[in-house]
């Protein structure tokens, strides 16, 4: 599968076309759109929110609500839109003059994205630039997500710190620790933390600052081999960590133990490996995070990203009008305080899409009852090894 997404922040729309879906999926617009409202949703978001409520329009690939094998088109649209038509216009009649960004925020795409593609006002960079490019990547990742409670995967995450305030509470994997996070306004199981974190995103709020954090993705139910080790590119890992990296404001990304593997011993690393004849092959802990060698091994895998303070900051940093070259404070954008259980969203998204598509490269299929039978006689088989 493939999909490309277009659309500015103030633009009319965003789209999305994905092609080489099965046919046979079931796919609704209320399922897409409680993971758009999720994406909405999160303590310290900005005015935006109150805005948009994204509704997806199903354009093609979809009748009855059963795919049909041809490319699948997605349609959100900016409920800001008349508020911007006059400055955002695509024909000549657009007002270039008004709302124009000549003044770079740091830590934002708009400077490097103004020398590459010859721009002088920077709304031209930052309109796409924005994390509202992350709606259709939340629709896309619906549509995986779909493909994947089919085949008996789930998908789910949960934030651990936000700025300086930071969950003790490992990870859970009951159904009483998920509805925790369901049901918590940054997307946190522990409560006392969650508490903590608001009152930090209360702090800097009223500091004109922004905060970041760190999250947990897991996906349970997978079998051993998504993935290869035999090219760079098909490694399950690699292509997990791009997609979330590629994620607006994502700067690391770790699996299993992460960076504090590089601190113990091989014997406190590597998962000892076991077997019955009711559960084949399995491992007595889960330190890699369920990838090895670039495949999957059976267990959940288990990742975390870390997200930066978003650039855009009501008390501004300084910069350079790119007009006359002068230091001033940098421009502001109507923005977020935090969003990082939005971003943990995005990334269940992201998620999702990689393993739907490393699923389907493994087993390719014109339609899902082909590909929930190649993966039933797969597990047979791995099992009985």
């Amino acid at each position: 599968m493939r999909f490309l997404t277009s659309g500015e922040s103030h633009g009319s729309a965003l789209a999305a076309i994905i092609e080489g879906v099965p046919a046979g999926l079931e796919l609704t617009a209320t399922a897409i759109n409680e993971q758009l409202q999720r994406r909405q949703q999160g303590y310290g978001r900005g005015g935006r929110m109150q805005i948009e409520q994204d509704q997806v329009k199903i354009i093609s690939g979809v009748r009855g609500g059963l795919t049909l094998g041809s490319p699948v088109t997605f349609l959100v649209e900016n409920r800001d839109w008349p508020n911007w038509e006059r400055y955002m216009a695509p024909g000549t009649e657009a007002d270039l003059t008004q709302r124009t960004v000549t003044v770079p925020r740091p830590g934002h795409a708009d400077l490097p994205g103004a020398l590459k593609y010859h721009q002088t006002d920077m709304r031209n960079i930052l309109e796409r630039a924005s994390a509202r490019e992350t709606t259709m990547r939340v629709a896309v990742g619906a549509l995986a997500r779909a493909l994947l409670t089919l085949l008996g995967v789930e998908v789910w995450g949960h934030v651990l710190e936000i700025g300086s305030a930071v969950s003790d509470s490992g990870l859970p994997m009951d159904v009483a620790f998920r509805e925790r996070v369901a049901a918590s306004p940054v997307a946190c199981g522990d409560p006392d933390a969650a508490l903590r974190m608001m009152a930090a995103i209360d702090a800097a709020k009223s500091k004109g600052e922004s905060l970041g954090g760190i999250f947990t993705i897991v996906v349970d139910g997978l079998p051993q081999g998504l993935g290869s080790h035999v090219q760079w590119d098909r490694k399950l890992d690699g292509r997990l960590a791009q997609a979330l990296v590629s994620i607006q404001a994502i700067k690391g990304v770790e699996f299993g133990l992460g960076f504090r593997a590089g601190a113990l011993p091989g014997s406190q690393v590597h998962d000892e490996i076991a077997y019955t004849q009711s559960k084949g092959y399995y491992h007595l802990s889960n330190r890699a995070g369920g990838i090895e060698g670039g495949m999957s091994n059976g267990e959940p895998i288990v990742l975390r990203a870390a997200m930066k303070p978003i650039p855009t900051l009501y008390a501004p940093l300084v910069s350079v009008d790119m007009q006359d070259k002068t230091e001033v404070k940098a421009s502001v954008e109507r923005s977020d305080t935090c969003a990082v259980p939005a971003a943990m969203v995005v990334a269940e998204a992201a998620v999702a899409w990689e393993v739907a598509c490393a699923y389907l490269d493994k087993f390719p299929a014109d339609h899902v009852d082909e590909l929930v039978a190649a993966v039933n006689n797969y597990k047979e088989y791995v099992k009985g090894r």
